[in-house]
């Protein structure tokens, strides 16, 4: 049974990247393969923290993810074009919560995803509690 529709959250910034469809993401029913979803998600979380984080933050934090969690609600075609827009929910302890919504050129809902991840020193792996300095940066601008 598919979760309700996920809707930004007014406070938080939506971060938009473009996703490429390539031939190897269509699989045997002539569509984007489940996997490929995973690996969005993941990517939208990565640009997100790339973007908006400088090298030397970067260096010294990183993020594993948990879970991931999708529903499939419109098949993306070899010939479509896609965005992915997420944003963060907040933070409990060391983890984030991250929502995407994936949709297609014509702004229509394909799939939408949860993916819980952890704050870890990037040079012990060990969870850290997230930083309220880092929190703004993830608001609505």
């Amino acid at each position: 049974m598919a979760r309700p529709i996920l809707e930004p959250r007014p406070d938080r910034e939506v971060f938009t990247v473009l996703l490429d469809l390539l031939p190897e993401h269509i699989d045997a029913n002539g569509h984007v393969n489940n996997v490929v979803y995973v690996g969005w998600l993941q990517d939208a979380g990565t640009a997100h923290w790339n973007a908006r984080f400088d090298a030397e933050t970067r260096a010294r934090w990183s993020w594993v993810a948990l879970r991931h969690e999708i529903d499939y609600l419109r098949a993306l075609m070899p010939d479509a074009t896609a965005v992915a827009r997420t944003w963060v929910g907040d933070p409990q302890g060391p983890r984030f919560n991250r929502y995407v919504r994936i949709e297609d050129g014509e702004g229509r809902l394909c799939a939408q995803g949860l993916s819980e991840w952890c704050l870890v020193d990037a040079v012990t792996m060990r969870p850290t509690r997230i930083p309220a300095t880092m929190l703004p940066t993830f608001e609505a601008r």
